[in-house]
């Protein structure tokens, strides 16, 4: 097993290799050398490496790291990024492939943690002495299975009796809803400006966080679905209520999987409606009839309205290794200590 080791502006030259070890595992579209190269091109800050791992049957594993300090290293972690940056080959053994990683880097890290890793894509390993589990978040995924009749009847009667009433009252005010799906290359930049209009008129605005066509949100946004809407990897779901733009989704997507990465909603067009959420039941009813997914996901922490739209929750987790059992054990020791101050307020 050998690691090499490239600065992250260079990430050009070992996205082929990346691209490989991606396509062969579970379907992640936030993991696709196009999604990556956007991150680090907006949000890289200089330090970044990219890893690459080869043993005696080729490359097993790929990483994107960041130095945090004091002999610690990590998974390249942006907030717009919902995974960490790490790749491996299915057959491979994450423990070693860290252990090795941890040795590799400069100067020995003492600690190296994977962040954000999904189990559906890399089962969580049971916690070694030099390795070590924690819980990040729950997050929740609609299974495609059977008709959409069969899914939206299973969900709560208080949802669809809600959404049913919103319905009525748009159509007695003669307004007439309609979604549409943007997915060509050419579109997307105006479809990430009409997103941050939306956004920016909102609370994320007055809280510094929306998206707009000239920051780097914006930017990464507008490279990434460009890039990935090239091989029909990408779209928008825009949501009208008559001519007025309510509610739009930036999703990607990979095989039999689509990721709602953003969700932004017109707040005064809101009141007693919710337009996120008839624009939902309509974006399910199609990707329903699609035939191709069998998987929605959303990747953020699970909230209320989640619930129900599904019951399928797990928990996303960091993986760290450390380069000494006594560390693990007392990096263990003080988060405990920490947990429990927090559970009793002292």
């Amino acid at each position: 097993m050998k690691w090499q080791l490239l600065p992250a502006a260079r990430f050009a030259d070992a996205a082929p290799h990346w691209a490989a070890l991606h396509g062969a595992g579970p379907a992640a579209p936030m993991l696709a050398p196009a999604f990556v190269a956007a991150l680090l091109a907006e949000f890289a800050r200089g330090p970044e490496l990219v890893a690459l791992c080869e043993d005696r049957e080729g490359l097993c594993a790929a990483a994107v790291l960041v130095p945090l300090g004091g002999g610690r290293w990590a998974t390249f972690q942006p907030a717009q990024a919902p995974l960490g940056l790490w790749l491996q080959r299915p057959d491979a053994e994450a423990g070693r492939l860290l252990a090795g990683l941890a040795d590799a880097l400069p100067g020995c890290a003492l600690q190296l943690g994977l962040t954000q890793c999904d189990p559906l894509l890399q089962p969580r390993p049971p916690d070694a002495p030099r390795t070590r589990t924690l819980d990040y978040i729950a997050t929740a995924r609609i299974d495609v299975a059977g008709s959409f009749d069969d899914y939206w009847n299973a969900r709560g009667k208080n949802l669809r009796s809600n959404l049913r009433k919103q319905r009525n009252r748009l159509a007695l005010d003669g307004i007439t809803p309609r979604l549409d799906v943007v997915g060509e290359p050419g579109r997307m930049a105006a479809a990430v400006a009409e997103y941050g209009r939306l956004e920016s008129a909102g609370w994320k605005a007055r809280g510094g966080t929306a998206v707009a066509a000239d920051n780097a949100q914006g930017r990464f946004y507008t490279r990434m679905l460009e890039a990935l809407a090239a091989d029909g990897n990408a779209r928008a779901y825009r949501y009208w209520f008559g001519e007025r733009l309510v509610a739009m989704d930036l999703c990607v997507l990979e095989r039999d999987t689509i990721v709602i990465l953003k969700t932004a909603y017109d707040e005064d067009a809101a009141g007693a409606l919710s337009p996120a959420l008839l624009m939902r039941e309509e974006a399910c009813r199609a990707l329903f009839g699609e035939g191709r997914f069998r998987r929605i996901e959303f990747y953020g922490r699970v909230m209320e309205w989640h619930t129900r739209w599904t019951d399928q929750v797990r928990t996303l987790y960091h993986l760290n290794h450390y380069r000494w059992p006594t560390l693990a054990r007392l990096h263990a020791l003080l988060q405990e200590r920490s947990t429990a101050i927090t559970r009793t307020g002292a």
